[in-house]
């Protein structure tokens, strides 16, 4: 068999991986496996604070380069979350390319095998768990090509679906908010938006309300919706996130979806005074934290607020237990009242204040 040269390298792939804003990783490996239709990409951010944790998400994304950018903002901001929720870990993220809803059974399964060993390779480096488009049946495949997985099936020795943590710290997130902007940490007689109410954001709906909140969704899969109002009828439902957005009254808009739902064009719009949110990555580029300041919104940082799902597959490594996840998820409402108290004191938003307090906790395990 002949060697291939390889000449059609862009630089557009390359610039993202070593360009100041979203490097500085320690390590991005591009993964492919021909007989299985496998193409990855595992980008490790830090290992600071202990082996790189962040989940697998598989997606179809339009380019090579958009999978390569979104796992380096995605491994980078694991690194920001885990050093906020006090974990021994840093950062990191893996993305599959590929649609998941169109791959049948038996040819994810091999996916899935081939990128465990791809996981595998990296040693403990990386540890990897659920996310977009991933389940916890796909971790229990993945799992049985190493043992650096985390999110499995309580039958296969793991915590089960992580949703269910990371949904209750946005609650808290969302307390520790109201506490701040009104003086009172309840939702009660509040009405908040939840835009996306699929993995975490039913749970989320949930939460709200049983705390007497008043909830508007909107998801563009109709099944999600339907899952929402069969249970709870008295949800509101709008048509889409536009509309959400410019809900008239609406106290709290919740990003529940993918990334960049606060940018250029909904900022300005935006009826809401405070914005919490499941989302990763809820900023579409830097600046747009300080327009949410000019308009005197209050911006939860998401990678703080969204912390419970990976503080529960953390614990999966250590022998799960769920009460003391549940504890830990809580201190994310004191979390978010530290991050608004050095906003105020520092004179910046609060995103800049959660980013301070995260790179001095890794720059300080650096020193050691």
């Amino acid at each position: 068999m002949g060697v291939t040269t390889v000449t059609d390298v862009t630089d557009g792939v390359l610039h993202t991986l070593f360009h100041s804003d979203q490097g500085g990783h320690e390590q991005v490996v591009l993964c492919q496996d021909r007989a299985s239709g496998l193409k990855a990409v595992i980008a490790i951010h830090s290992t600071a604070l202990g082996p790189a944790l962040g989940g697998t998400r598989f997606y179809p994304y339009a380019t090579e380069e958009a999978a390569v950018a979104d796992a380096l903002n995605l491994s980078r901001g694991m690194s920001y979350k885990n050093a906020m929720a006090g974990l021994d870990h840093g950062g990191g993220k893996a993305v599959i390319i590929g649609d998941p809803e169109l791959i049948e059974p038996p040819q994810r399964t091999a996916l899935l095998l081939a990128y465990g060993r791809f996981v595998a390779s990296l040693g403990g480096r990386y540890v990897t768990a659920c996310d977009v488009g991933t389940y916890v049946a796909d971790m229990d495949v993945v799992a049985r090509e190493n043992r650096w997985t985390t999110g499995r099936s309580p039958e296969n020795g793991g915590a089960g679906d992580s949703s269910v943590l990371t949904a209750y710290g946005v609650f808290q997130g969302m307390r520790a908010s109201a506490q701040h902007e009104w003086g009172d940490p309840t939702l009660r007689g509040r009405k908040v938006g939840v835009a996306g109410v699929g993995k975490v954001g039913h749970y989320l709906v949930e939460h709200l309300l049983e705390d007497g909140a008043e909830v508007v969704i909107t998801d563009v899969r109709e099944e999600s919706v339907r899952r929402i109002t069969d249970k709870f009828p008295q949800v509101t439902v709008v048509r889409d996130t536009d509309a959400l957005i410019r809900t008239e009254g609406l106290d709290i808009y919740a990003p529940c979806a993918l990334g960049g739902a606060l940018n250029d064009e909904t900022v300005p719009v935006l009826t809401a005074r405070i914005v919490c949110g499941a989302a990763n990555n809820q900023l579409a580029h830097p600046g747009v934290e300080k327009d949410l300041a000019d308009r005197h919104i209050l911006y939860a940082p998401d990678y703080v607020v969204n912390a419970g799902g990976v503080i529960q597959v953390a614990d999966e490594l250590h022998g799960f237990d769920f009460d003391r996840c549940k504890a830990k998820a809580a201190k994310i409402f004191d979390t978010t009242l530290e991050i608004f108290a050095r906003a105020k004191t520092d004179g910046i938003p609060p995103a800049a204040a959660a980013d301070r307090i995260a790179e001095q906790r890794m720059a300080e395990a650096r020193r050691r």
